[in-house]
């Protein structure tokens, strides 16, 4: 499949499941592969990944809901518990910092092209997804979860989550996306 196809496939599923079109070593494979080959700057290699399976990610959907003391609706958080698992995205910041000292000129950058490489990384595991049929979406309750993720699975400090990714299986498809005027956003000089 092309990349525009893989990005045309992926969107926002909700409604996930347990039950996986595909054999869950498929998805720790997407993975291992994505954060192989996703660029960083200054090949700094600075992402890090953490793949919750099974009830590894039942528990770290439910340390997120202590985490807010209820102030998020628990049938919110078990949507997201429904599905098989979650990719925990984070940045090293230890690997950030050996680089700012290194190449000083750049030091502020560093923090950016980091978080930068996540991104692409997230789209690069989102789109892949899709490609298999899994259903994902994309999650941000950093830094309220932070401290209670990294206990939860023994994480040190220098990790520093960016986002959370909870999949599985599709139970109900996403509505049609909207279509928009792309030259509002798009100019060719």
């Amino acid at each position: 499949m092309s990349l525009t196809n893989a990005l045309r496939l992926r969107r926002s599923v909700y409604k996930i499941g347990k039950a996986l079109p595909v054999d869950a070593g498929e998805i720790v494979r997407l993975v291992k592969e994505a954060a192989a080959l996703v660029p960083d700057a200054f090949d700094m290699k600075s992402q890090r990944i953490v793949l919750a399976l099974g009830e590894e990610h039942d528990k770290l959907w439910d340390t997120i809901y202590d985490a807010f003391g209820g102030k998020v609706a628990r049938e919110k958080i078990d949507g997201f518990k429904a599905g098989y698992g979650t990719v925990l995205y984070f940045y090293d910041s230890d690997v950030v910092k050996a680089l700012q000292e290194r190449f000083v000129p750049y030091a502020a950058n560093f923090p950016i092209w980091a978080q930068q490489a996540n991104g692409m990384l997230q789209l690069a595991v989102w789109a892949g997804l899709a490609e298999l049929g899994v259903g994902a979406n994309i999650q941000h309750y950093n830094p309220i979860i932070d401290k209670a993720v990294r206990t939860l699975f023994g994480l040190p400090e220098n990790y520093i989550l960016v986002a959370q990714m909870p999949f599985g299986g599709i139970v109900e498809p996403p509505a049609a996306k909207a279509g928009e005027d792309i030259a509002r956003r798009v100019q060719v000089l």
